[in-house]
């Protein structure tokens, strides 16, 4: 009996993951997402920050906080109308034209905190960021551009 309730809940979970986007790290067509080497999103500002929105991983208006959104205006502030919304390219892999390479610090409430070792500010990544990565990577390669 044990073995059918264990059987039916892992099927049950697995049905799941292929209608909820973002459950298990899967999007709707059941593909993990965390298996790109390189991922994109489209932060905007809203609500007194940046915030992006996922459809494959399940966010909506997550929130950069602690010391990101500052990193992320560094970034921007050569884009026009930024906060209307631009490409954020990142990954746990080097590529080419990077603006920003932040390293992983100390594990802190389910997330970790990231620095950038140019300009010695650090920011904290939330629990979100296991979306995207099995693993807090040692560090992350991020790049912005104006959407097209």
């Amino acid at each position: 009996m044990r073995a059918i309730l264990t059987l039916c809940a892992l099927v049950f979970a697995v049905g799941m993951s292929l209608l909820v986007p973002g459950l298990l790290g899967r999007d709707r067509r059941g593909a993990d997402v965390r298996n790109n080497t390189i991922k994109v999103i489209q932060p905007y500002y809203a609500s007194g920050t940046w915030v992006f929105d996922d459809e494959a991983t399940g966010l909506k208006a997550e929130p950069f906080v602690k010391g990101i959104p500052e990193m992320i205006d560094r970034l921007v502030a050569d884009i026009p109308d930024a906060k209307t919304g631009f490409r954020l390219t990142f990954s746990a892999s080097d590529f080419p034209d990077h603006e920003l390479r932040i390293e992983r610090g100390e594990a802190y409430g389910g997330g970790y905190h990231y620095r950038d070792p140019e300009s010695g500010r650090s920011g904290w990544l939330c629990p979100a960021l296991f979306r995207y990565f099995r693993e807090a990577p040692p560090a992350i390669y991020v790049k912005a551009d104006p959407l097209e």
